[in-house]
Protein backbone atom coordinates (compact mmCIF):
# COMPACT_ATOMS: atom_id res chain seq x y z
CA UNK A 1 0.00 0.00 0.00
CA UNK A 2 3.07 2.40 0.66
CA UNK A 3 4.89 1.10 -2.56
CA UNK A 4 1.39 2.13 -4.31
CA UNK A 5 1.64 5.37 -3.01
CA UNK A 6 4.94 5.81 -3.35
CA UNK A 7 4.55 5.03 -6.91
CA UNK A 8 2.01 7.54 -7.33
CA UNK A 9 3.96 10.61 -5.69
CA UNK A 10 7.01 10.29 -7.82
CA UNK A 11 5.31 10.84 -10.73
CA UNK A 12 4.76 14.21 -12.32
CA UNK A 13 1.24 13.56 -13.33
CA UNK A 14 -1.14 11.52 -11.67
CA UNK A 15 -3.98 10.21 -13.80
CA UNK A 16 -7.79 8.72 -12.65
CA UNK A 17 -7.62 5.43 -14.17
CA UNK A 18 -4.24 5.09 -13.13
CA UNK A 19 -5.22 5.65 -9.40
CA UNK A 20 -8.58 3.65 -9.94
CA UNK A 21 -6.66 1.19 -11.11
CA UNK A 22 -4.52 1.09 -7.81
CA UNK A 23 -7.69 1.35 -5.94
CA UNK A 24 -8.92 -2.05 -7.88
CA UNK A 25 -5.76 -3.51 -7.01
CA UNK A 26 -5.06 -2.86 -3.85
CA UNK A 27 -8.95 -4.06 -3.05
CA UNK A 28 -8.79 -7.31 -4.30
CA UNK A 29 -5.28 -7.58 -2.36
CA UNK A 30 -6.74 -6.72 0.48
CA UNK A 31 -9.98 -9.36 0.36
CA UNK A 32 -7.23 -12.24 -1.09
CA UNK A 33 -4.83 -11.44 2.13
CA UNK A 34 -8.29 -11.77 4.87
CA UNK A 35 -9.70 -14.69 2.87
CA UNK A 36 -6.31 -16.39 3.39
CA UNK A 37 -5.49 -15.02 7.06
CA UNK A 38 -2.17 -12.83 5.95
CA UNK A 39 -4.01 -9.65 7.44
CA UNK A 40 -6.00 -9.57 10.37
CA UNK A 41 -9.45 -8.02 9.98
CA UNK A 42 -8.35 -5.10 11.48
CA UNK A 43 -5.57 -4.21 9.24
CA UNK A 44 -7.85 -4.99 6.36
CA UNK A 45 -10.47 -2.78 7.20
CA UNK A 46 -7.65 -0.08 8.60
CA UNK A 47 -6.26 -0.22 5.23
CA UNK A 48 -9.53 -0.44 3.60
CA UNK A 49 -9.26 3.40 4.32
CA UNK A 50 -6.72 4.09 2.34
CA UNK A 51 -8.45 2.40 -0.53
CA UNK A 52 -11.98 4.81 -0.59
CA UNK A 53 -9.28 7.91 0.25
CA UNK A 54 -7.54 6.38 -3.73
CA UNK A 55 -11.11 6.39 -5.16
CA UNK A 56 -11.59 9.66 -4.00
CA UNK A 57 -9.24 11.41 -5.16
CA UNK A 58 -9.20 9.34 -8.61
CA UNK A 59 -12.55 11.21 -8.93
CA UNK A 60 -10.89 14.82 -7.62
CA UNK A 61 -8.33 14.08 -10.62
CA UNK A 62 -11.36 13.14 -13.14
CA UNK A 63 -13.31 16.65 -11.70
CA UNK A 64 -9.97 18.77 -12.54
CA UNK A 65 -8.44 19.43 -9.24
CA UNK A 66 -5.22 20.39 -9.40
CA UNK A 67 -1.94 17.93 -9.60
CA UNK A 68 -0.40 20.34 -6.64
CA UNK A 69 -3.47 19.37 -4.57
CA UNK A 70 -3.39 15.54 -5.80
CA UNK A 71 0.27 15.18 -4.85
CA UNK A 72 -1.05 17.06 -1.38
CA UNK A 73 -3.92 14.34 -1.40
CA UNK A 74 -1.53 11.22 -1.83
CA UNK A 75 1.19 12.66 0.52
CA UNK A 76 -1.77 12.57 3.54
CA UNK A 77 -2.57 8.92 2.49
CA UNK A 78 1.47 8.17 2.89
CA UNK A 79 1.36 9.51 6.12
CA UNK A 80 -2.00 7.73 7.17
CA UNK A 81 -0.53 4.31 5.60
CA UNK A 82 3.03 4.91 7.64
CA UNK A 83 0.93 4.87 10.73
CA UNK A 84 -1.52 1.46 9.69
CA UNK A 85 1.71 -0.38 8.53
CA UNK A 86 3.31 0.65 12.25
CA UNK A 87 0.29 -0.93 13.88
CA UNK A 88 -0.04 -3.92 11.39
CA UNK A 89 3.37 -4.42 9.93
CA UNK A 90 3.97 -6.38 7.18
CA UNK A 91 0.65 -5.20 5.52
CA UNK A 92 2.48 -3.23 2.89
CA UNK A 93 4.59 -6.39 1.90
CA UNK A 94 1.42 -8.58 2.23
CA UNK A 95 -0.39 -6.41 -0.49
CA UNK A 96 2.67 -5.82 -2.76
CA UNK A 97 3.49 -9.80 -2.98
CA UNK A 98 0.38 -10.78 -5.39
CA UNK A 99 1.94 -7.54 -7.74
CA UNK A 100 2.80 -8.86 -11.04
Amino acid sequence: MRTCLDRLASQPHVDGPRVHRESEYIAARLEECRLNKTISNGAYLDAGAIQGALEMIANHIEMGVSQKEVHELISQQIDRAERIEQKHPGLNLALETGRK
